[in-house]
């Protein structure tokens, strides 16, 4: 288990993140540049060693319902892969990313008639063509995929 000292300089080797002194001797760090209104990506790291880290929508950890993990007993490599991650999902990249189909911004989906509709991000939102006409509108990925699935309609590979 890394103590304070050891987790304060992994964390201040990336130069993306800017520490912030909070009370009770503990220190976030906060990344300037975050793309989402969440800027903590290191919460409440305290001398006893005790930290959490934002890692809400990154697969492979289990944040609790505000989106952190504790990192009290990380080794050096766990603590900078989930600072990298945490960096990541906050940046315009990681923003543009979740938004997307993992940076797929433009999907043709077919259904068993050959019908072909095809989906675009646009401004925040997924629409759905089939040719120059709008189909639907969607907030997510998600919901526009499941509606094409709904239609009978699939990705083209």
């Amino acid at each position: 288990m890394l103590d304070y000292q050891q987790k304060l300089s992994i964390i201040e080797s990336f130069p993306e993140l800017e520490k912030k002194e909070v009370s009770l001797g503990r220190v976030n760090f906060q990344y300037a540049e975050s793309a989402a209104d969440k800027k903590n990506v290191v919460y409440h790291l305290h001398p006893n060693g005790n930290g959490y880290v934002y890692i809400r929508g990154v697969g492979g950890y289990e944040p609790d319902d505000k989106g952190l993990v504790n990192i009290r007993d990380f080794s050096e490599e766990e603590l900078r892969t989930i600072l990298q991650k945490a960096i990541h999902v906050l940046s315009p990249e990681g923003i543009y990313e979740a938004n997307t189909a993992d940076g797929n911004d433009h999907e043709i989906w077919a259904n068993s008639d050959r019908q072909k509709l095809e989906v675009i991000y646009d401004n925040e939102l997924w629409n759905v063509y089939a040719g120059d006409l709008l189909d639907g509108t969607f907030r997510t990925y998600k919901e526009a995929k499941e509606y094409l699935i709904e239609e009978g309609f699939h990705p083209e590979s």
